[in-house]
C-alpha cells in the first residue's frame, strides 16, 4: 500500500566555526555550534512496492544521481535490503553553496521519511551512521538538535540557546566546500576548547578569511551587514548571517540588501520540525 509524507528539510547555521585538525583520511576536525532554523526546503514522498526511485523539483536542474536526495534514498535501500521504492518531490527554496546545510539536511530529511515510510525501524543512531557516508552534517540534521558538534561534526551535544531571529544573506556566487577545505591557506590548527569556555569566547569561523579573499563578494555583503549587527560567515560560505533580537530589526535590514543577494528571515529552534512532523505521521 502507498503511503505518503511531506518532511521539511531546514537550513542551519554555524554560529562559529574552528578547525582544529586534519585526519589520515582528508576529513578535517572541527569544532561549532550548530543553530537549527525554522526555514528550508521541503520533501514530499510516496512510497510504493517496486524498487524504483523517481525524483522532481521546482529547480530541474538539481534532478541528477548525484542528487543527495536519491544518494540518501539509494543508502537506505543498500543497507537494510529494501525492495520498496518512493517517488520523492523536492521544493528547494535553500540557496546552493550557501554553507547553510540545504543538500545535507534534504539528505536527512529523506533518510528519516523513507524509515518511517518503508517501515524500516532503524535508530537515530543508525540513521546518522549513513548520514555521515553522505556528508558530516547530515548526521546534525538527523539528530535535529541545535547542539555543539566536535570530530568531523558527528560528535554531537545538544544545547539551549537563547531564541532570536536571523537574517541571513547569500551573496550570487556558489562556493565549494570541498576546494575551500583543500586550499594550502585554510588554517588547522585552531586549539579545541571545552563548550563552557567556547560560551565565555569571541565567535569566528576560521573559513571566513580565506572565503573573503577569494570571493570578494562575500566580502562585501559582510561589510554591509556588520553595519546592522556583528555578523559572520556561516560553514563554507556564501551565506552570512545575523542575530536580531525582533524580526522587525531583520526585516529592516533585509530591505537594504545589496542587489546581488538574496535573503530571508528565520527564528533559531531547538529541535527541527522535521522531528515535529515525524511525530505527528506516527
Amino acid at each position: 500500500m502507498s503511503r505518503s509524507l511531506s518532511l521539511p528539510a531546514i537550513a542551519k547555521l554555524n554560529l562559529f566555526l574552528h578547525i582544529t585538525g586534519q585526519r589520515a583520511d582528508g576529513y578535517h576536525e572541527l569544532q561549532s555550534i550548530f543553530q537549527l532554523l525554522d526555514y528550508g526546503d521541503t520533501l514530499h514522498l510516496s512510497s510504493h512496492s517496486s524498487p524504483e526511485l523517481t525524483l522532481s523539483c521546482n529547480q530541474p536542474a538539481l534532478v541528477n544521481d548525484d542528487n543527495l536526495v536519491l544518494r540518501a534514498a539509494r543508502l537506505l535501500q543498500q543497507h537494510t535490503g529494501c525492495r520498496q521504492g518512493a517517488q520523492i518531490q523536492l521544493d528547494k527554496v535553500l540557496p546552493l553553496g550557501g554553507g547553510i546545510g540545504g543538500g545535507s539536511s534534504d539528505a536527512a530529511s529523506t533518510l528519516l521519511a523513507l524509515n518511517q515510510l518503508w517501515q524500516l525501524g532503524l535508530s537515530q543512531d543508525e540513521l546518522a551512521g549513513l548520514g555521515l557516508q553522505l556528508g558530516a552534517d547530515v548526521p546534525i540534521f538527523v539528530r535535529g538538535r541545535t547542539a555543539f558538534a566536535e570530530g568531523v561534526g558527528e560528535k554531537i551535544t545538544p544545547i539551549e540557546l537563547p531564541s532570536c531571529w536571523y537574517l541571513v544573506v547569500t551573496p550570487d556566487c556558489h562556493i565549494s566546500t570541498k576546494t575551500i577545505f583543500q586550499h594550502a591557506d585554510l588554517p588547522r590548527n585552531t586549539p579545541k576548547v571545552g563548550l563552557d569556555q567556547l560560551m565565555e569566547i569571541d565567535w569566528r569561523n576560521d573559513c571566513q578569511a580565506l572565503v573573503c579573499r577569494l570571493y570578494p563578494n562575500v566580502a562585501i555583503t559582510l561589510q554591509w551587514l556588520l553595519e546592522y549587527a556583528p555578523s559572520r560567515m556561516t560553514g563554507t560560505g556564501a551565506s552570512v548571517f545575523a542575530a536580531f533580537s525582533d524580526r522587525l530589526q531583520a526585516e529592516a535590514a533585509l530591505r537594504d540588501m545589496p542587489a546581488f543577494c538574496s535573503g530571508f528571515i528565520a527564528r533559531g529552534v531547538s529541535e527541527s520540525p522535521a522531528l515535529t512532523a515525524l511525530t505527528a505521521f506516527r
